[in-house]
């Protein structure tokens, strides 16, 4: 009996503070549905000042859209080679130091008339992707254990080498007047590839490439001829050792299945060079010159709606300001 009636003592309290806290969560949806009517009235009140102000706007931001000269972009994807990524660096902050001290001299010696330099901008950035980077590194590491036990592996090695350290690089220009603007993107371009020390390191590599080229095909030359010799002798005379060697009358032995390794890798050697003369012609290789396009700007930094939604702001800066100096009015009266 004690149980039972300490049990009928403790629901009242319960029921009590559930009471209380279903009250105080109904007071402040009330406060919250006052708050949103005074919004409602407010604007209700104003919407015909609100709405005058908004069109005014959007007819302003239009007009100065339409006054204001735009801004164009040409993007240059290019890959540095011989080691001149450091210079390409240097050269692009050079450019664009001139620019920002109005260095008109400085362009008219790449053939550039320029009265102003103002609304010019080049800079660089290296194009690269971190997802793409890991899988890239993944699929490196599955494809050397593909090529663990063979000759190919420094092939490969050297490949991915080549393609780590050689970046590929974004440089963008951006101008306002598009007459003189594509013009500009092109001599300066013309300006980064013109310098004299890596155009002589192309130069010698290419001379390198070409003498090492024309080697290689004299040296499959004669590997051709000695296998041609080789299996005219063997239709002759059929001589064959159980090793795999031939002997020949000056008993001299040939390994044939060191020739036929010997010219693949000759042949995979001469395929690198002329692809390295490809890619080399100039210190830095062009890969796209892009064309020019208008720069696209985020939605709300676009002076259409920038200018609606200053006006809009400043008006209720100034009826807050209203407000609470009536307020304090009141208050000053009140004492």
């Amino acid at each position: 009996m004690a149980d039972q009636s300490s049990k009928n003592t403790a629901n009242p309290s319960e029921e009590i503070d559930l009471g209380q806290l279903f009250k105080l969560i109904g007071h402040a949806f009330s406060r919250l549905f006052r708050g949103f009517l005074r919004v409602f009235l407010y604007v209700k009140k104003r919407i015909i000042v609100l709405a005058v102000l908004g069109i005014v706007g959007l007819l302003a931001g239009y007009g100065l859209s339409q006054i204001l000269t735009k801004k164009h972009e040409i993007e240059v994807i290019v890959k540095p080679n011989l080691e001149s990524k450091n210079y390409l660096y240097d050269v692009i902050d050079e450019i664009q130091a001139n620019i920002d001290a109005n260095d008109t001299a400085f362009f008219s010696q790449l053939g550039l008339q320029l009265n102003n330099l103002k609304g010019y901008e080049i800079a660089i950035e290296p194009v690269s992707d971190k997802n793409v980077e890991q899988e890239g590194e993944i699929e490196f590491l599955e494809l050397l254990q593909k090529f663990e036990n063979t000759g190919m592996i420094a092939d490969v090695l050297r490949a991915e080498v080549l393609n780590r350290t050689s970046l590929i690089h974004r440089i963008s220009i951006w101008y306002k007047d598009s007459e003189k603007g594509p013009e500009f993107a092109r001599k300066v371009v013309d300006y980064i590839n013109s310098n004299e020390f890596f155009r002589q390191l192309v130069n010698v590599n290419t001379s390198n490439a070409t003498e090492h080229i024309t080697e290689n095909e004299k040296l499959m030359e004669q590997i051709d001829l000695i296998i041609a010799n080789y299996s005219e002798r063997m239709a002759q005379q059929q001589l064959q050792t159980g090793d795999g060697r031939i002997l020949l009358d000056t008993e001299e032995r040939v390994n044939i299945t060191g020739l036929f390794d010997l010219k693949n890798s000759l042949i995979r050697d001469t395929e690198r060079k002329k692809l390295e003369l490809l890619e080399q012609r100039e210190p830095i290789t062009i890969i796209n010159f892009g064309r020019p396009h208008q720069v696209n700007k985020a939605f709300f930094t676009k002076k259409i709606v920038l200018v609606p939604t200053l006006l809009i702001i400043l008006f209720l800066l100034i009826d807050l300001v209203r407000y609470l100096n009536r307020k304090a009015g009141e208050l000053a009266k009140a004492k």
